[in-house]
């Protein structure tokens, strides 16, 4: 009969069916994005020092934006391979942009670990903060091998001796054996020493001392 279908065979229509099926199993496959894994400079806690260890207990401090590779400060990771070359992770971030994950993290641990006074929320009246500029010239991450930054301090100010300064060029460097999932906690580590150095030298600097840097190659 004219313009009449054609059915197919019972078992040629069920191909069809099992084939589309397939098809279209596939393309949800390719279209379904792998999970994000977010990171974040912020320890879960931070353990104040022992008493005789918070060197910047009570000092009134002011942390400067800090400075960073424009190359790294961005969510995505930026890791250094085996052959020396980059590349950006879309699906390892960290949870804000790296200056800011820093910066926070930072002050974090000279507040909570060290004593220091935020002069933004607790300001002295008539103490002039110690001035912290940080620079980051180099914020590296190598898979498998270690974590590492580089950059310097100045340090400005303080109570009683407004001309007090101090310079300091860091390298800190922390292992980060077991692939990906070990390079956050080693930047964490390098944050922490970092600000121990830091309020190390506020009180060196207080004291008319000259600050000391952290040696290149210092692990805890």
């Amino acid at each position: 009969m004219a313009g009449a279908r054609r059915l197919l065979p019972l078992r040629s229509r069920h191909a069809v069916r099992v084939a589309l099926g397939s098809a279209l199993l596939a393309i949800a496959a390719c279209s379904t994005a792998p999970a994000t894994r977010f990171y974040s400079l912020m320890p879960d806690e931070i353990t104040p020092r022992p008493a005789a260890a918070r060197a910047a207990a009570g000092a009134v401090i002011l942390l400067e934006p800090v400075r960073m590779p424009v190359q790294v400060d961005q969510p995505q990771w930026v890791v250094r391979l085996p052959d020396d070359s980059v590349a950006v992770l879309e699906q390892d971030r960290w949870t804000t942009a790296l200056r800011d994950e820093f910066q926070a993290a930072l002050l974090e641990e000279l507040i909570v670990g060290h004593g220091a006074i935020d002069s933004r929320t607790q300001p002295a009246p008539g103490t002039p903060p110690w001035r912290i500029a940080v620079d980051v010239r180099r914020f590296e991450s190598l898979p498998g091998r270690e974590a590492r930054i580089e950059g310097s301090w100045t340090i400005q100010g303080g109570a009683g001796s407004r001309s007090a300064a101090s310079r300091c060029e860091w390298l800190l460097r922390e292992p980060a054996a077991g692939g990906l999932a070990a390079l956050a906690p080693a930047h964490r580590r390098a944050v922490a020493r970092l600000a121990d150095a830091i309020a190390q030298a506020i009180a060196r600097t207080a004291r008319g001392e000259s600050a000391a840097c952290p040696a290149a190659d210092e692990r805890r």
